[in-house]
């Protein structure tokens, strides 16, 4: 609180831009869906994945063009394609520990 009371207002400003810039990409940064799929083992649910990937980045990149105003349906659509990447996860484990049962 110290610092901010000396810096100017100008230099205040800049430091919260600052600080909230960063937050923000280390929140995008950690929030992103992993693509953990082996494509070798199982390439339609890797490349499942990977086109949930670009739409989750698509829809980062529509939330600053409309300056994050979207009314939270981007977050939703983004968290649901988080579960949409858990599930394609689920699967290739499932296949994975069904393989040769037949």
């Amino acid at each position: 609180m110290f610092l901010l009371e000396c810096m100017p207002m100008s230099k205040t400003r800049v430091a919260i831009f600052v600080a909230a810039t960063l937050v923000l990409a280390i929140c995008i940064a950690v929030a992103q869906p992993a693509r953990n799929v082996s494509a070798g083992k199982h390439p339609n649910l890797a490349a499942a994945q990977k086109f949930s990937q670009q739409a989750y980045d698509k829809i980062i990149a529509a939330q600053k063009a409309n300056e994050w105003d979207m009314n939270g349906h981007a977050a939703k659509a983004k968290e649901l394609l988080d579960q949409v990447n858990n599930e394609l996860k689920q699967a290739a484990q499932a296949a994975n520990a069904n393989k040769g049962k037949k």
